[in-house]
């Protein structure tokens, strides 16, 4: 369990507080302060105004009913752009959650910064060019520091990510492919998405070409297939799954999940589970639809014979699911070190967090995992 020094007194610090998503995980760190380790989370919000931040404070404070906020929790100035100002932010923390975005352009000073000075890290990107990017460049300095980064650990990609291992875990013999579904309801309003989670996705779909060379660099042998091989769907099908049009999913998840798959078969001698993500389209669900071989059957002979459903549903899933993912995933890492990999490294949530509780805190906090049929 994670404990708090003199000389490193926070817990969690929430860095980019007064950003449009880092409001609400400042929020959700309020309302989860009983979870921290010995029953209490000791945490700090940082960002470039102190003014903002001081604001962002007693927003919360009103919002939560929770005057007791604007004295028990202190505010760190500090600039992406300014490297000693994060090296003193990073020195007082356990976790820092990083909520400032685009990460291809403001991440990777943050990463630097934790490894160098010890504390773990936290984002919730949903960019696969920084994500690879940082395991090739940070992994082995991540590493021999004892830090973890974690990244997508928001609405992209936990959901799926951890999904397809609670789906593996509830089938009953060996899973070999996954497809999912998501739906977001948006209500009668209509769905928005902030002007970084914009910028984000439009750097990330013109960048695709040096995605592939990136991941090159990794020399990455194939995972084995497992089982029949999936066939892709095309830009635009007619779903029998779920009685309706779907294309692909945009998202990080396929990224995020095949960097878990490899990682628990390459250091734990887990079978690779296929996965291709499609969707529809104020909350949402993630629907699974498995397949495998049952108990005793040999994966290599034959077509799969046994199916499972597991779905997760929850809030609106940018500004509240998301909030939840992310400081749930820091509080087991600060309670749950043991169950961590043996050490730190650029961790997918999944590769971080399978043998971890975190699905469990997540049902807790409104993330719900269920199995619908088998």
């Amino acid at each position: 369990m994670a404990t708090v020094t003199s000389t490193r007194p926070y817990h969690i610090i929430i860095f980019g507080a007064s950003g449009f998503t880092g409001q609400f995980v400042v929020e959700e760190v309020a309302r989860s302060a009983l979870e921290g380790p010995s029953g209490s989370l000791k945490w700090a919000l940082a960002g470039r105004s102190r003014q903002r931040l001081e604001g962002v404070l007693n927003q919360a404070a009103e919002m939560l009913r929770k005057p007791e906020l604007r004295t028990e929790v202190e505010i760190i100035v500090a600039d992406v752009s300014e490297a000693d100002s994060l090296a003193i932010m990073c020195q007082q923390g356990l976790v820092v959650l990083n909520c400032v975005g685009p990460y291809r352009f403001y991440g990777e000073p943050v990463v630097k910064a934790c490894i160098e000075n010890g504390a773990h890290c936290i984002d919730i990107c949903g960019e696969p060019q920084f994500l690879e990017r940082m395991q090739l460049d940070y992994h082995s300095r991540a590493m021999d520091s004892g830090v973890y980064v974690i990244g997508s650990c928001g609405f992209d990609s936990i959901p799926a990510d951890m999904g397809i291992l609670y789906t593996r875990n509830q089938f009953k013999g060996t899973l070999t492919a996954v497809e999912s579904f998501l739906t977001v309801h948006t209500g009668p309003e209509g769905g928005c998405a902030h002007d970084g989670t914009w910028q984000s996705a439009i750097y990330g779909f013109a960048d695709s070409g040096s995605l592939r060379k990136l991941r090159k660099k990794f020399g990455h042998q194939p995972l084995p297939v497992v089982g029949a091989k999936v066939k892709k769907r095309g830009s635009l099908f007619f779903s029998k799954e779920i009685d309706q049009y779907a294309i692909p999913f945009m998202g990080s998840d396929p990224s995020v999940v095949r960097r878990s798959q490899r990682f628990l078969y390459e250091e734990h001698q887990e079978l690779p589970v296929q996965y291709s993500a499609y969707m529809e389209g104020t909350s949402f669900s993630l629907t699974f639809f498995g397949e495998g071989y049952a108990e005793g059957l040999d994966p290599s002979q034959g077509r799969p014979n046994a199916r499972i459903c597991t779905q997760i549903h929850g809030a609106e899933p940018g500004y509240v699911a998301t909030p939840v993912a992310m400081v749930q995933a820091a509080i087991t890492v600060l309670n749950e070190p043991q169950f961590l990999p043996i050490k730190g490294g650029v961790y997918s949530p999944g590769a971080a967090f399978a043998r971890t509780t975190l699905i469990d805190r997540l049902n807790r906090h409104g993330l719900v995992f269920s199995v619908k049929r088998f």
